[in-house]
Parts: structure tokens; C-alpha cells; sequence
């Protein structure tokens, strides 16, 4: 059995990740919600910049909408839609230039078969299954980890999908920031200062996916080494 030092020092892994986790997302809420005050000159509103981006790059099987929710931006490549919260859709900002070319980034993966992108996608199901039962069976297999030491092995393996595919969103979304921050830059669209502020922002938001797969990656190597110290 792992000693109770090893324990207490996960414990203290896991939680400064939450607290990083927190310290990240209210940042990027305050840089979103900075930068939603500042007019991008060239005047577009997100629907716009989301639609010229689409338009450049010859997409023309994605539609642009609307969804309820502050910061429920996504793109959604089962039915090709790229989907702007309200604030993003009609404001004209640079908070909304950046987040709409971002989610048209998405779009453009898709349209070029991006790998990691396609393979984020094969996993959706898995993930969608695993993270529907797995802290049941989680919390059963460490109940009964002497008895039944296979529940908690496949508790592990479920949130091993859910990590991975938390390491696999990594690069789809920095190349989405990639790709939109070129764009922008090259159409004008932010500019100058303007670009520096969108990509601020945007770089933000990515920071939040690397605080959950570091946090999930802890999470996990707990319950691994619950499973190897059960004797």
C-alpha cells in the first residue's frame, strides 16, 4: 500500500489544479469581458467574421448560428454548424472577431480532414459512454477494490479515454487559434493592437484546456496508484 505521505501529495496535486483551473477561467471571463467593450474597427460582427472567414476559405456546408449561453461558443462537425453565443453573434468587439474566427478555425480542420480533429471526433462516443458511468463505477471499485479489483480497472480505463481525449483537444484547439489569428491578421479584420488584444484572448481560453488535461492526468494517476497499492 502506498504510504499516506504519497496520498496527501496527490491530494495537494489534485487541488492546486483546481484552483489553477478556477484562477484560469475567471481570467479569461475578465479578458472576454474587457475586450467585449472594445469596437473592432473594422466594424464586423461576429456572424460577419464568421461568414467572411467561411466564405475565403470555400466552406460553404457550414451554417453560422446563434445558441443561447455566455461563452457556449463551439463548432459542431456532426451537423456543421458553428454556433456563437449571442454576445459573440451580434457583437461587434474584439472578444467576438476572435472567439467567431476561432470556431470557424474548427470548420476549416474539418474541411481539410485536420488528424487530430478527426480522431477528437472517433472519440466522442467513448468519452460520451465513459463519462456517463465511469465515477459510479469508479467510486464501486474502490469499495469493493479487494474483492473486485477488475470494477476499479475499468473505472481507470474510462477515465484514461476521458484523459486522452482531453490531451487529444489540445492541438485542435491551438491550431484553431493558429489558424484564426493568421486569418485575422491578413484580412485586417484586427489589427495592431487589436490583433495583440485577440490574441490575448484567445490564448487564454486555450490555457483552460491545458489546466483540465494536467488536472485530469493528476486525477488519473491517483486512481492508478490506488489500483496498484490495493495489497
Amino acid at each position: 500500500m502506498f504510504g499516506t505521505g504519497l496520498g496527501i501529495e496527490i491530494f495537494i496535486i489534485i487541488g492546486f489544479f483546481m484552483i489553477l483551473g478556477m484562477v484560469v477561467s475567471n481570467r479569461l471571463k475578465s479578458k472576454f469581458k474587457k475586450y467585449s467593450r472594445i469596437p473592432v474597427r473594422s466594424g464586423f460582427t461576429g456572424r460577419e467574421v464568421a461568414e467572411k472567414m467561411l466564405e475565403e476559405y470555400g466552406i460553404y456546408n457550414v451554417n453560422v448560428t446563434s445558441t443561447p449561453g455566455k461563452l457556449s461558443d463551439h463548432y459542431n462537425p456532426l451537423n456543421r454548424t458553428v454556433n456563437l453565443s449571442p454576445e459573440v453573434y451580434n457583437g461587434r468587439s474584439i472578444a467576438a472577431a476572435a472567439v467567431a474566427a476561432h470556431e470557424c478555425g474548427h470548420a476549416v480542420q474539418h474541411a481539410k480532414a485536420y488528424a487530430f480533429l478527426q480522431l477528437r471526433s472517433a472519440l466522442v462516443p467513448v468519452v460520451s459512454i465513459s463519462s456517463k458511468y465511469m465515477q459510479w463505477i469508479l467510486l464501486i471499485g474502490i469499495l469493493t477494490i479487494n474483492q473486485f479489483p477488475g470494477i476499479l480497472l475499468a473505472g481507470i480505463v474510462m477515465f484514461a479515454a476521458t484523459t486522452l481525449f482531453s490531451f487529444i483537444t489540445l492541438p485542435v484547439e491551438y491550431d484553431a487559434t493558429k489558424r484564426a489569428l493568421v486569418w485575422l491578421d491578413q484580412t485586417g479584420i484586427t489589427s495592431g493592437q487589436e490583433h495583440e488584444k485577440a490574441k490575448d484572448a484567445l490564448r487564454w481560453a486555450a490555457r483552460t484546456y491545458v489546466v483540465a488535461a494536467l488536472s485530469s492526468l493528476a486525477t488519473l494517476l491517483y486512481f492508478i496508484m490506488i489500483f496498484l497499492g490495493r495489497r
